[in-house]
C-alpha cells in the first residue's frame, strides 16, 4: 500500500466520522429536553465534526491537489473559536433570563456562582 492510498483511507475517515458526529449532534439536538443539553450538543460535537470535514478536506486538497487552502485554515480556526463561545454566551444568557432546567437535571451549579458573583458586584458597588 503506497502512501497515497494510506492519506485517502485517512481523508475518508476524517470526513466520515465529522459526518457521523454532525448526525449524532442533530439527533441530540432533536431528542435532548432543554435548552442547555441542546446547545451542549449543538455546540461541542457539531464543532468537533466540522473541524474534521473541514480538516479532512484540507489535507485532500493538500496532499492531491498540491493546494493549500488558507480559506479552509481560516475556516477550521473561526469554527474553533467562536462555536463553544457562542454556545456558552446562549446557555448563559438563556440562564440569567430565567429558562428552566430539565427535570432530569440534578444539580445546577451556575446558581451558587452567580450568587457569589452578585454578592461581589455589591460589595465592590458600595466600596466604589
Amino acid at each position: 500500500m503506497n502512501v497515497n492510498a494510506i492519506i485517502e483511507i485517512l481523508i475518508a475517515v476524517m470526513v466520515l466520522a465529522g459526518t457521523v458526529l454532525s448526525l449524532l449532534s442533530s439527533l441530540g439536538f432533536i431528542r435532548l429536553p432543554d435548552v442547555y443539553t441542546r446547545a451542549h450538543a449543538a455546540t461541542k460535537s457539531v464543532t468537533l465534526g466540522i473541524l474534521f470535514i473541514l480538516l479532512g478536506t484540507f489535507l485532500y486538497f493538500w496532499f492531491v491537489h498540491g493546494l493549500i487552502s488558507i480559506r479552509l485554515l481560516l475556516g477550521i480556526v473561526f469554527v474553533f473559536l467562536t462555536a463553544p463561545v457562542a454556545g456558552h454566551l446562549i446557555i448563559r444568557s438563556a440562564y440569567r433570563s430565567g429558562v428552566k432546567l430539565s427535570d432530569t437535571s440534578v444539580k445546577d451549579e451556575l446558581r451558587e456562582d452567580l450568587k457569589k458573583a452578585t454578592q461581589l458586584e455589591k460589595y465592590h458597588s458600595r466600596e466604589g
